[in-house]
């Protein structure tokens, strides 16, 4: 098999670029979907289930993503006109989510629009995100894939830290952060619309600079005897005979999905009464300035969660053994869940959202290193990493699926499930003991 060659920091850079754009977009969905639901009337314990169409779409999606476009060359290349379908789409989409309550439509009618447009809105965004990972694991050698992927996560922080600041930013600029009972603030429909415009002109910056393989190079570097071969198989085929790895860092990404999609889903309830003293088992809650307020800190906190990733994605390569970075971040993660449900003080929150985003670092960075690594020779890598994409999407369904049930158990106050994500990060800490890292370096 042929070595691929060294790219350049900048190669690599310009190959993950269109990535901030669409994690701008993904950010703003993770950080306002509970809000605007709420916003829209939905009830706390039922929060979670606007929580399953993101996955879903994503299980749905991405798998298809991933095998269509490893039958895929065309002269724009394989993975690229995937990605520019899916961030086309979200940006129409983008214009439409927030809008929710401002068409004139009764509640029940607004949610229902509401939640078509987040399908759709995921179903784009999936599809504008699988690319990314399926390039590094085309495009870059065994080496540098490590880099690739910490440069990628670096992207995506710095993406969701202009996503997660959009509302703060807009309502400090003086546009409205209240509206009418069951209308979305006019800070948040102009992130959105921000949002969009960027996410375009960064998946335009890399459809122009990257150029991928052709077909007979692509097999030459892959060690596939023939490209075409790599249509043969179905994906039951291709998962009983994935390699182990794919399996073990499956069952850590389950604790850690499980994990943020409580942050996601009950960080906004947790913030307002916490910091704001909101009493959330008032129905009136959500329509008030005090949640609204806290509405936006949520933004923020999300922000200190990106930049703490920043950083800890820069200090992850720095490990001489993966799995211990790996491990080590999730237990800070963990950590950092259970102290978001104590603190009281909003600008003391900064700490625990910080430790939260050592883990997302690692969780970005690190599943695809060793699935990539473990995936040389098989081919069909963008069918593996499609229905790798389960291990991140099936966690998130099971959560969301059974959030109202343990709201309800754990007393239905919303920071206490912040406690049952920190639990559940520390698991997938001492599940990370089970993966074999064949390719450390």
């Amino acid at each position: 098999m042929k070595e691929r060659p060294d790219k350049s920091f900048w190669q690599l850079w310009n190959l993950s670029f269109g990535f901030f754009g669409v994690q701008i977009a993904y950010a703003l969905q993770s950080a306002n979907i509970s809000r605007i639901f709420a916003t829209l009337g939905a009830d706390p314990h039922n929060l979670s289930y606007f929580w399953i169409l993101p996955p879903l779409m994503g299980i749905l999606v991405q798998p298809v993503v991933g095998t269509l476009s490893d039958k895929t060359w065309t002269r724009f290349g394989r993975r690229i006109p995937y990605l520019f379908i899916g961030a086309t789409v979200a940006v129409l989409v983008m214009c439409l989510l927030p809008n929710s309550g401002s068409f004139g439509m009764v509640t029940s009618t607004a949610m229902v629009f509401g939640l078509v447009s987040l399908m759709f809105l995921d179903t784009s965004i999936n599809m504008a995100m699988q690319p990314f990972k399926m390039l590094v694991g085309d495009e870059v050698n065994e080496k540098q894939k490590g880099l690739a992927y910490s440069i990628q996560s670096f992207l995506c922080n710095a993406g969701s830290l202009v996503g997660y600041f959009f509302p703060f930013f807009f309502t400090f600029l003086g546009i409205a952060n209240e509206a009418p009972s069951g209308v979305v603030p006019d800070s948040v429909i102009y992130s959105f619309y921000i949002g969009a415009a960027i996410l375009i002109l960064c998946v335009l910056y890399t459809t122009a600079k990257v150029k991928e393989m052709p077909p007979k190079e692509y097999a030459e570097y892959h060690n596939l005897k023939e490209t075409a071969n790599e249509s043969k198989a179905n994906w039951i085929k291709l998962l009983r005979n994935a390699p182990s790895t794919f399996w073990k860092v499956g069952l850590v990404q389950f604790f850690c999905w499980f994990a943020f999609m409580y942050m996601w889903t009950y960080t906004n309830g947790t913030v307002a009464a916490n910091c704001w003293n909101v009493d959330m088992l008032d129905p009136n809650a959500t329509s008030t300035a005090a949640y609204q307020e806290a509405g936006n800190w949520v933004g923020i906190l999300f922000a200190i969660q990106a930049i703490g990733s920043v950083i800890w994605a820069m200090v992850l390569p720095q490990f001489k053994s993966r799995k211990l970075a790996y491990s080590l971040s999730l237990i800070l993660g963990g950590i950092g869940f259970v102290m978001a449900a104590f603190v009281h003080d909003q600008y003391l929150m900064f700490v625990p959202f910080i430790l939260i985003g050592c883990a997302w670092a690692a969780m970005l960075a690190m599943p695809f290193t060793f699935v990539t690594n473990a995936l040389e020779g098989y081919g069909h890598m963008g069918a593996y990493l499609g229905l790798f994409n389960g291990t991140i999407c099936i966690p998130q369904i099971i959560a969301a699926s059974v959030g109202g049930v343990i709201l309800v158990f754990v007393g239905s106050v919303q920071y206490h499930m912040m406690i049952v994500a920190g639990i559940s990060l520390i698991v997938g800490a001492i599940a990370v003991s089970i993966i074999k890292d064949t390719k450390q370096k």
